[in-house]
């Protein structure tokens, strides 16, 4: 029996190296390496030269808060976040309300709707893109507004085409959760005399908190870190009301060449994305049993 644990223990052991060795190489080494150059300033000349930066401990942060770069980009990365994973649940609750209530051509919207999600991203911004096209766009036949041209509803816009991509599997995920809630409660709710509503907030979506959870998770997640949307249809204007922390990150590194200060952006962008996370769970966790 012991030689048997042992070798239960080798063989998981070996199973899980090389997604240790993966996450490490791949994820951990990139992020400290860039937590370091945040410290330093570094430049493409120092690539080009083969020199290190220097250490110039938090100049990089300081200049980003003192030309008023940092605060701007924060404010709008949450706006995006909170806009997108908020109506993402409801639309995809929504979505998923419909399918379930079966509905004449139900299973045949079941089988399509995924299709958006596995569309790339560079090509739903493309699609979008032409949607708003001021000038031939699909929307100038509908209203005469150019989303993407104004300050004010850019961002709007950039969310739109977000949710459509990740709508599908949000409903999907909640579909799944539906279907799983006993029917023996709500069929106990209903005889009791509750009305739908409350047999929806009182007992199904308690009993769907777990997948709700994950989904929430997912949603901030993906729209905390999108870059390719923003930058193909906006590039984070106009007048940088879609400069995001992704986009102000690119920025700095690679537009205006300084790779220490893009560094110090990702650091703060990271950072802010664990907090987020762990005060939601947290949130989640005292919120009650499921």
């Amino acid at each position: 029996m012991l030689k048997k644990a042992a070798g239960d223990r080798i063989f998981s052991l070996a199973l899980l190296t090389p997604a240790v060795l993966l996450t490490v190489i791949f994820i951990l080494v990139p992020v400290a390496d860039s937590v370091v150059k945040s410290f330093l300033d570094y430049r493409v000349r120092n690539i080009i030269s083969g020199v290190p930066g220097t250490w110039n401990n938090f100049a990089n942060y300081l200049k980003l808060f003192q030309n008023e770069k940092l605060l701007p980009a924060i404010g709008i990365t949450f706006g995006f976040v909170a806009l997108a994973a908020g109506m993402q649940f409801i639309l995809g609750m929504a979505l998923a309300l419909i399918l379930h209530s079966k509905v004449r051509g139900s299973k045949f919207l079941q089988s399509i709707m995924m299709t958006p999600w596995v569309v790339p991203t560079i090509i739903s911004a493309l699609i979008w893109m032409w949607i708003f096209q001021p000038q031939y766009g699909l929307l100038k036949y509908f209203a005469d507004v150019a989303i993407l041209n104004r300050p004010h509803l850019a961002l709007f816009g950039i969310a739109i085409a977000a949710l459509w991509k990740q709508i599908p599997l949000s409903g999907l995920l909640l579909l799944a959760s539906l279907q799983n809630v006993p029917t023996n409660m709500v069929e106990a709710a209903k005889i009791d005399g509750a009305n739908g509503p409350a047999r929806f907030f009182r007992i199904m979506l308690p009993a769907m908190k777990s997948t709700i959870a994950v989904i929430f998770s997912m949603a901030v997640i993906e729209n905390f870190k999108q870059f390719p949307l923003v930058w193909t249809m906006t590039g984070g204007g106009p007048n940088n009301a879609t400069t995001t922390l992704a986009i102000l990150s690119y920025r700095e590194a690679f537009v205006s060449n300084n790779l220490g200060s893009g560094a110090a952006v990702t650091t703060i962008w990271m950072l802010l994305m664990i907090l987020v996370l762990l005060l939601y769970n947290r949130l989640m966790r005292t919120d009650g049993p499921d």
